[in-house]
């Protein structure tokens, strides 16, 4: 008897292993070359790694970016927004696949028209930090939502930003209760806080709008973990997520179970989607 499961079959040959490369090696990037360089990751083989700086104890070569579209089939954005920018459509141009993390680049409508042209290479999204994106885009699907906000909780050095004033930092910094710093649009939530707030355009993406999308951040010192409310209200229903993830030992901008998603969605990409997804 046919199942759903056995239907679904691998995106390429079972025997074949997909060459990838990671870009970044930070909190993010560590995570998943070290699973990779293990063969964690079904039908993958880590190819190489690219990073601004040195990068020791890797069991694959350190390359520049154009070497590494020669070598790889699949390349993994682990660096932050500027690699998206920059490079997002010569990786796909040369057809290799993109899974991307820093998904608040795309909030420029310009750049994701842009890079939504490019090919023949595929262009994923992980989900990150957030969970419930799936439902919200199947409800979106049906009927656009009338209302979704996300309200972000982390530690005041979190959200610490380069373009914030010295006041405004000294303030965020030795606040001894919750600070709301920053509420608006999703769109605008992405391009100040590209390292905090990728949550938000993750969200909505799955909901089909960046300016329906409200976003809260709370910069609070008891903040142990790092929370993420989804609310969100249409003609489907009504839908509340809280996540609370433990930021990453690394780099406390992002939780440590982000890696973890990005390998996640590493596995479909390569073809061996047999799963929820």
């Amino acid at each position: 008897m046919m199942t759903a499961i056995t239907q679904l079959q691998p995106l390429v040959d079972p025997q074949a292993r997909r060459k990838v490369g990671v870009i970044g090696a930070g909190a993010i990037g560590a995570g998943v070359i070290e699973v990779l360089a293990r063969g964690g990751v079904e039908g993958a083989e880590l190819a190489c790694v690219v990073d601004v700086h040195p990068v020791s104890g890797v069991a694959a070569p350190q390359v520049n970016l154009a070497e590494a579209i020669r070598r790889c089939d699949v390349l993994v954005e682990c660096a932050g927004q500027v690699v998206v920018r920059q490079h997002a459509a010569e990786i796909l141009e040369a057809g290799v696949d993109l899974l991307v993390s820093s998904v608040g680049a795309f909030a420029d409508d310009a750049l994701l028209d842009s890079v939504v042209a490019a090919g023949p290479g595929r262009l994923l999204f992980t989900s990150g930090a957030v969970g419930g994106v799936d439902l919200l885009a199947s409800a979106a699907a049906e009927a656009p939502f009338e209302r979704v906000s996300v309200t972000s909780r982390k530690l005041p050095t979190s959200v610490l930003q380069p373009w914030m004033d010295d006041a405004t930092q000294d303030r965020i910094r030795t606040t001894t209760e919750p600070v709301e710093v920053f509420r608006g649009p999703a769109r605008e939530a992405a391009r100040l806080f590209p390292r905090s707030l990728n949550v938000a355009a993750t969200v909505a993406f799955a909901v089909d709008s960046f300016d329906l999308v409200e976003v809260a951040l709370v910069a609070d010192p008891a903040a142990e973990l790092t929370t993420h409310v989804i609310e969100a209200d249409g003609p489907t229903g009504v839908y509340r997520f809280e996540i609370a993830n433990r930021p990453s030992p690394a780099n406390p901008r992002t939780s440590g179970v982000v890696p973890h998603a990005v390998l996640r969605s590493l596995c479909v990409l390569v073809g061996r989607p047999v799963r929820i997804v």
